[in-house]
């Protein structure tokens, strides 16, 4: 067999210690995958397979992607149930010196992508057996949502509230039946045991945390909770390396709100219906009608979780009926929510500093509609609403400085130049002017030569491989100046240069290369300002994602004449012509015909349920 070359021993190595991954190997401007990472990516990517080293006895199997498109490649790569090892070029090629260092940055598994439906969480859920209890911790760091709980409920349950991208389990317990059945239908990855070693997973939530105890997070005596929240850290430290954080543990208790089985879950089609799995006609469908991302993520994950507490209940129950007789109100809120956009996950990108601009301009333009919403909440008579307007920070000083440095429609790419507004760094605005000279410059200089040559069809041009070059025609040849540099011969012309032309070459491509480094350090610099206000930025996320919540309850509640339940701790049901919120939606000739219900503790407390519509 052929030996292999450098580059493909490079490969090997990183797909040796990423074996359970699909390897994207940056090359240039395409990420490639070789050998079965190619068979099989090129089937579910519905891309052309080629080969590599065609003339070797066995050609490599190859197939590749432009990399500033990769995103929804990798999405395709998740959804199929693989992971992805994202492989970079650590250091310039035009400086290196022989074979470019490359090396994994990041792998992207099915628990960690950004979703399709940006009101929908992406979970990985860590899960941790210990005696007659599961302990179980859960993230989306997308979100940087990390909540912990212990259950001995079954097991199955705790999966089907949270449907979880990706759970993780100790690799001892992998194989057990018990556990293949709970998760037939999920993506499980499984990590060495001592990750959820009670002693390692507490100092790793202590470093990642940044703090010296975990008691202020409510979290006392939850021992697997801890084992299960630990591994899940060190495990997003391994694949992640340091583009996640997550805020701080939420300990979930069962009193304050109601844990619904997975039979309950599905059979009253609170999230998705029994008939396809799609959201039409559930529970969520009817009530939804959030503003926006946050809101969106707030509202499912209350259906799925309804409140046990009496006082939060009555409270929520306030605020929404103050809103349902506050029209304006309702609609100076909801004018304003339109216009915010996924600040939580924008807030995750600057304090990691992976957003690029386009994700700062959108936090620049979300913060603008904050004052409005604040003067809002704060003005109206309803206390559980002024006291969110508390939560909402204005941002002056961020909005400032992103509208000061960031141009209104920045590209993607934070590598290519064009982000950072002219007049906020005397050094870009030099090295542009340089760059519009120039291609001034060279429309004199093809002039000016066409009249020295009488070439009249002479032109310069400029490629990436060859850079700038003077085309002449082969019937023109013989008026070819002395002066001028053979620098490639094609079919019907051959291409020159001259020492003017090359010294020009040198200091603008120099000019660009140095802006385009330049605009990327000040990005840097500029996130590294912004990373400041992430906490506040986190916490107005939550309180506009409340708002939009209650606002869509109270729009619900308007549009279909919902009333204000009386709830306390009485042991009474009484529902007074009840109707079924989904069913007298759908689109059916039958009307629905309102039930009455009332049950207690005394002579009613049994109900003979005879038919779908008495449910």
């Amino acid at each position: 067999m052929t030996e292999l070359t450098p580059l493909m021993k490079q490969y090997f190595g990183v797909k040796e210690k990423y074996s359970d991954a699909i390897v994207l190997f940056r090359l240039g401007d395409f990420y490639e995958m070789f050998g079965k990472d190619a068979e099989m990516a090129s089937k579910i990517l519905q891309i052309a397979l080629t080969t590599r080293d065609k003339s070797s006895e066995v050609p490599i199997p190859m197939c590749g992607v432009p990399y500033f498109a990769a995103d929804s490649y990798i999405l395709k790569l998740t959804k199929a149930g693989f992971k992805v090892a994202i492989c970079e070029q650590l250091e310039d090629p035009k400086e290196a010196k022989g074979l470019v260092e490359r090396d994994v940055v990041r792998v992207i598994t099915p628990g960690t992508y950004s979703p399709d439906n940006p009101k929908e969480n992406v979970y990985i859920m860590s899960i941790f057996p210990s005696g007659d209890k599961h302990g179980i911790a859960v993230s989306d760091i997308s979100t940087g949502e990390f909540m912990v709980y212990e259950t001995p409920d079954n097991i199955q349950d705790e999966v089907f509230r949270f449907e979880p991208r990706e759970i993780l389990i100790p690799q001892s317990i992998r194989n057990g039946i018990h556990y293949q059945e709970s998760f037939q239908q999920f993506f499980v990855s499984a990590f060495e045991d001592w990750h959820f070693d009670y002693t390692d997973a507490y100092k790793t939530l202590l470093r990642h945390l940044k703090v010296s105890s975990l008691e202020g997070y409510g979290c006392d005596g939850m021992n697997a909770a801890i084992s299960a929240a630990g591994a899940l850290v060190a495990y997003l430290q391994e694949t992640q390396k340091d583009t996640f954080s997550l805020r701080k543990i939420s300990a979930l208790r069962s009193g304050s709100c109601m844990f619904l089985d997975a039979a309950t879950q599905r059979n009253l089609e609170l999230t998705r219906n029994l008939r396809n799995g799609t959201q039409e006609g559930t529970l969520l469908s009817v009530l939804d009608e959030t503003l926006t991302p946050m809101g969106g993520r707030l509202m499912r994950s209350s259906v799925m979780k309804p409140l046990n507490e009496i006082n939060e209940i009555k409270r929520r129950l306030s605020a929404v009926e103050y809103l349902t007789e506050d029209f304006e109100l309702l609609e100076e809120l909801r004018s304003a929510l339109r216009r915010i956009q996924d600040i939580e996950r924008l807030a995750t990108k600057i304090d990691t500093k992976t957003a690029n601009a386009r994700d700062v301009a959108a936090v620049k333009n979300s913060v603008k509609s904050l004052p409005n919403i604040k003067k809002s909440v704060n003005s109206c008579r309803n206390s559980f609403l002024r006291s969110i307007a508390a939560e909402v920070s204005e941002f002056h000083e961020m909005k400032e400085l992103i509208e000061k440095s960031i141009v209104d429609s920045p590209q993607a790419s934070v590598r290519d130049g064009g982000i950072i507004r002219d007049g906020y760094s005397a050094e870009i605005d030099e090295l542009r002017n340089i760059s519009k000279k120039g291609k001034s410059f060279i429309a004199d200089m093809e002039t000016k030569e066409r009249q020295r040559t009488g070439i009249s069809s002479l032109k310069i041009s400029y490629n990436r491989v060859y850079g700038y070059y003077i085309e002449v025609t082969k019937s023109n040849l013989h008026m070819v100046p002395d002066d001028y540099i053979r620098k490639q011969t094609l079919v019907g012309s051959e291409r020159f240069i001259t020492p003017e032309l090359k010294e020009y070459e040198s200091k603008v491509l120099g000019s660009e290369e140095r802006l385009k480094s330049l605009e990327y350090e000040i990005f840097q610099d500029i996130l590294t300002g912004l990373q400041k206000e992430s906490p506040r930025l986190f916490k107005t996320a939550s309180a506009v994602a409340v708002i939009d919540f209650l606002c869509s309850l109270a729009v619900v509640a308007k549009r279909y004449n919902y009333v204000r339940p009386v709830v306390d701790d009485s042991s009474i049901i009484n529902v007074a012509d009840a109707r079924h919120p989904v069913l007298e939606r759908l689109p059916s000739g039958d009307r629905f015909i309102p039930n009455s219900v009332y049950m207690d503790n005394n002579a009613d407390r049994l109900l003979i349920i005879t038919g779908p519509n008495m449910a």
